[in-house]
């Protein structure tokens, strides 16, 4: 691992903490229900994508939500460049993640077919 993805990972790893930090300092109280997954820097650091845990919101509550991180968006990120003291944060974009619903998708196809394959076997 090279010294420049070591401070990839590092600084992904300190976002990782700071954001929901940040989230639970905000005045709006749905913000604090988020969770915070993952996050991918890119490789100047200069842009961060940020995963939320999509299982305990419907599709109208994920749109109405990153509505409003958009809004809080600076504030998160000056948030984070304080606490590190950084002289600038990597601007953040958040989506939700849907890995997980792929997966979860993925295990059911799995389970079914081997349940015909099952039934063909009998």
């Amino acid at each position: 691992m090279t010294e420049a993805q070591i401070k990839l990972k590092r600084t992904e790893s300190v976002l990782l903490e700071l954001i929901p930090e940040a989230l639970s300092q905000l005045d709006d109280a749905r913000l604090h229900e988020l969770s915070v997954v993952d996050v991918r820097c890119s490789r100047g650091r200069s842009d961060a994508k940020v995963y939320l845990d999509p299982s305990y919101f419907s599709e109208q509550e994920q749109r109405v939500l990153l509505k409003q991180i958009k809004k809080a968006r600076p504030i998160i990120e000056d948030y984070c460049m304080k606490d590190q003291g950084w002289f600038r944060s990597p601007k953040l974009a958040f989506e939700f993640d849907e890995h997980f619903k792929k997966t979860q998708m993925i295990e059911e196809l799995f389970k079914k077919i081997s349940k015909d394959t099952d039934k063909e076997d009998v």
